[in-house]
């Protein structure tokens, strides 16, 4: 994830090893009931890098194009890593037919008469599933700290 984002071995060799010193420090403030400790270890790893690209971006190296780019607003990729990873956390927090029924809906992109036949259920018991399922997916993800 270092290596992808600051586009450079080395940088992305110092993030980890900054990001695993932060750790260490901090060990005592984490909570394994906020979050998993892969979660915690991202969000220390994405400050890490953002405090890195910008070291870099306020001194950049001659030559270095991509140090010169300055990104577009709102473009934030770990960001996104980030946010991926603690919406598959929260998934595993709620119940099995809640989070069946929302990956058949949302990421495979079913209707809610192929999910009904393919767990040879009711339509009306899929909808019911998915309206209380993203409800629990939206508590979970707010147990874990999600902010909009």
């Amino acid at each position: 994830m270092a290596r992808r984002t600051l586009s450079d071995r080395g940088l992305a060799e110092e993030a980890v090893q900054e990001t695993f010193l932060r750790a260490w420090r901090a060990s005592e403030r984490y909570d394994p009931e906020l979050s998993s400790l892969r979660t915690w270890l991202f969000a220390i790893a994405r400050n890490v890098v953002i405090d890195l690209a910008r070291m870099r971006a306020a001194r950049p190296e001659p030559g270095d194009s991509k140090a010169e780019r300055v990104p577009d607003e709102g473009e934030e990729p770990m960001e996104n890593v980030l946010r991926s990873w603690e919406v598959e956390e929260a998934l595993k927090r709620i119940s099995d037919d809640h989070r069946q029924t929302i990956i058949e809906v949302y990421y495979r992109d079913r209707s809610y008469a192929e999910v009904a036949a393919k767990h040879d259920v009711p339509e009306g018991t899929v909808r019911s599933r998915l309206f209380y399922g993203l409800k629990a997916l939206r508590l979970t993800l707010e147990e874990i700290g999600w902010t909009r």
